[in-house]
């Protein structure tokens, strides 16, 4: 379907449109696994941008004046449909984001749960009554949309992410801009696109593509945005941290980690190496949960080296739409010589390089 011989061209999504870009310019989404074309994006402009942000604040009345139930109707519609898609889903992100199909199939279930449990959120959005300390008052509480917000995810989870952040607003009566990663943007076109067939008004959803130095800034930065979400590196999210906060938006941040495995003497080996495998090649690696590094008792230290070694030996890297690979190919150039770099420093500060 993504082919060559029929590149499809996709445009931005504003006003329940799909629009070119008001600066004509386009970016290549490349398989990582064959390096071929499999689409044209267009890029958005700050002008882009904005006229999302407009079409946002223009839906947002009316959405969020829906009845909460009513909404999670459209929720459950796109779920159900995703549902429908999940074999096809996963083998589009597999060939735009290299991943291999167990995961990639695990990936799509994700936003499938998401936007069932965000539904049924629909008749849950209680408040609260409390004591007044005053006499006769009655002390409240509702749940109020926040406006528009700006949604900024990352190339790992191409639907799962964007799942998360959306179905979350959306229940709760916000509207939104969003910008998917630009290595990974065709699980969100389908995600946006399944959403509107489902019924979602015009405006409530906009979708601007392009580098996060200049799409994502001009989100962070637009005044009428109320709150950002993002997923991404730890010095992208203090940058927005910043800047978001001296315009006194909501920032809800998930960063990158250096997670340890740690391994005692009494451990089942080889439950511990299964998982040492899953948290070190699992997406590559690429992932904020990945396992960096590896602590072992001093006293198992060379028989689980050399149990680890083995098992690493037998995992096969290839394209992940072969149901054989295990491990499937980094995204891209700069994200391979990335992690060669990292080796080149262990070697540098004294370690040894086991394997590879």
């Amino acid at each position: 379907m993504y082919s060559m011989r029929a590149m499809k061209e996709h445009k931005l999504f504003i006003n329940g449109d799909w629009v070119e870009s008001s600066s004509g310019e386009t970016f290549d989404d490349v398989n990582p696994a064959t390096l071929e074309v499999i689409a044209k994006m267009h890029k958005a402009s700050d002008e882009d941008v904005q006229r999302s942000v407009d079409a946002a604040e223009d839906a947002f009345e009316n959405w969020s004046c829906t009845p909460a139930p009513i909404r999670a109707k459209i929720l459950f519609r796109t779920a159900r449909r995703i549902e429908e898609r999940k074999e096809e889903l996963a083998r589009l992100m597999t060939t735009e984001m290299g991943k291999i199909l167990k995961e990639t199939r695990g990936d799509v279930q994700e936003a499938i749960d998401m936007s069932y449990y965000a539904a049924g959120e629909g008749r849950r959005l209680l408040g609260e009554t409390t004591p007044s300390e005053l006499p006769n008052k009655f002390c409240m509480t509702t749940r109020k949309p926040i406006g528009v917000v700006g949604l900024i995810t990352p190339l790992n989870f191409p639907i799962a992410i964007p799942a998360w952040k959306i179905m979350p607003a959306l229940i709760s009566g916000n509207t939104i801009v969003f910008k998917p990663a630009s290595d990974t943007p065709l699980l969100s076109i389908e995600l946006v696109k399944t959403l509107t067939d489902c019924g979602l008004p015009k405006g409530v959803i906009n979708l601007v593509m392009g580098e996060g130095t200049k799409v994502g800034s001009a989100i962070v930065h637009n005044k009428k945005i109320r709150a950002i979400s993002f997923t991404g590196s730890v010095e992208t999210g203090r940058w927005i941290l910043s800047e978001a906060g001296k315009d006194g938006k909501r920032v809800s941040l998930e960063l990158g980690g250096k997670n340890p495995i740690i391994v005692m003497d009494d451990a089942n080996l080889n439950l511990a190496i299964d998982g040492v495998l899953w948290g070190a090649f699992g997406t590559t690696g690429q992932r904020c949960t990945a396992s960096s590094r590896v602590i072992v008792h001093q006293e198992i230290k060379t028989t689980f080296q050399k149990k680890l070694i083995e098992r690493t030996k037998q995992l096969k890297v290839g394209n992940g739409l072969d149901e054989s690979t295990d491990v499937g190919p980094v995204i891209n150039a700069s994200q391979l010589q990335k992690v060669s770099k990292y080796c080149d420093i262990g070697k540098e500060e004294g370690a040894n390089l086991a394997l590879g």
